[in-house]
């Protein structure tokens, strides 16, 4: 049976991605072996905490280069830090390199309102994609978090949001696309997401 992989490398908020896809009615496995990964439809890639312990945490796993190919390979998302460990490096805490999957680094929001930035905010969908379809412009979504991506090609930039400052929300190239938002705490707008990441996938219901 085909099922969609979320990446367990001891860094992510496993649970609540894995509640809801069993609440949309696909299958999902939690991931901590290379193999579990190579075989599923699509990956989930969660992420929690501090930039440079979240790779640090992927590296020591085991895991890197099955989801490397993984986001190469089939759909792939991922989800808050998640989506940040797809670019090339940050500056949080420490400089430190990334996945690389995406050019572009991450900064500490450049915004005078209070960081971390907790709570419910519009989405404006710059370029609608496989994961946007039927999600209407300005819908809220949930963001827990005080460092964000600086795609290097604007091409990338799937929607952002406004925290006094432009904030990049989603990212999408291909089959990969990112999520600064947790889709899976935000709602109808995010479970709508989350189905049709999983309608790429091909994962029956």
């Amino acid at each position: 049976m085909s099922y969609i992989a979320i990446v367990d490398y001891g860094a992510g908020n496993l649970m609540s991605v894995h509640n809801s896809l069993d609440f949309l009615g696909y299958e999902n496995k939690i991931a901590a072996s290379p193999a579990v990964i190579e075989q599923a439809a699509g990956v989930i890639l969660p992420g929690v905490g501090a930039f440079p312990d979240a790779m640090d945490a992927l590296h020591a796993s085991g895991l890197t280069d099955a989801v490397l190919e993984a986001a190469r390979t089939k759909p792939f998302l991922g989800i808050c830090l998640g989506m940040q460990m797809l670019f090339e490096e940050s500056d949080e805490v420490r400089p430190c390199k990334g996945l690389g999957l995406l050019p572009g680094r991450i900064e500490r929001i450049g915004t005078r309102l209070k960081l971390p930035q907790i709570g419910w905010n519009a989405l404006d969908i710059l370029r609608p994609n496989a994961m946007t379809e039927g999600v209407q412009q300005g819908g809220y979504v949930y963001f827990v978090h005080s460092f964000m991506a600086v795609p290097a090609e604007e091409g990338d930039l799937a929607a952002v949001t406004d925290y006094g400052a432009r904030v990049p929300a989603m990212v999408a190239r291909g089959n990969l696309f990112g999520c600064q938002f947790h889709p899976e705490k935000s709602g109808k707008v995010g479970l709508a997401m989350l189905k049709n990441f999983a309608k790429l996938t091909e994962v029956e219901m």
